[in-house]
């Protein structure tokens, strides 16, 4: 069993590569979870976990992390991804994540994401008490990628 993470950042970033795989490699890079594997988890931020700006993490480590992402090779597209967790207002007690991406700006993905964590926060009957939010946008050149994550790690 694994242990449950007790720390959470929010991560953003665009890249462009040869290939859409080395686009969304640099953006990983570029978000700093590039050197790290990626374990996608669903949508539950644990109980208690305290929000920090960044994260130091071992090279090679396995991540939890819930990640929106798409990748294009169409020239002048517009791609966005945005992640938010929603925070509720009893202490300790469990947060939710939603990721989204698409063909779109920064503000609609981030729109979405906020609208979903509205939407579950409310068929769980939990009130919301605050929303944090990251989004990127990007205009292909070549191979194009935008990823917004928020990875969980240990206090060491």
């Amino acid at each position: 069993m694994m242990p449950r993470p007790e720390l959470y950042s929010i991560v953003s970033a665009a890249a462009e590569g040869e290939r859409e795989l080395t686009a969304f490699d640099q953006a990983l890079l570029k978000a700093g979870v590039g050197n790290v594997n990626l374990l996608r988890m669903s949508s539950i931020l644990p109980p208690g976990a305290e929000f920090v700006e960044s994260l130091e993490i071992p090279p090679g480590s396995l991540v939890p992390i819930a990640y929106g992402s798409i990748s294009s090779s169409e020239p002048g597209a517009l791609i966005a991804a945005a992640v938010a967790v929603g925070i509720g207002t009893e202490d300790k007690e469990y947060g939710v994540i939603m990721e989204y991406s698409g063909y779109c700006t920064r503000q609609e993905a981030a729109y979405e994401v906020e609208q979903m964590l509205i939407e579950a926060f409310r068929y769980r009957g939990r009130e919301l008490k605050d929303i944090k939010t990251a989004s990127v946008e990007h205009s292909v050149i070549r191979c194009g990628c935008v990823f917004a994550g928020i990875p969980l790690w240990y206090k060491l």
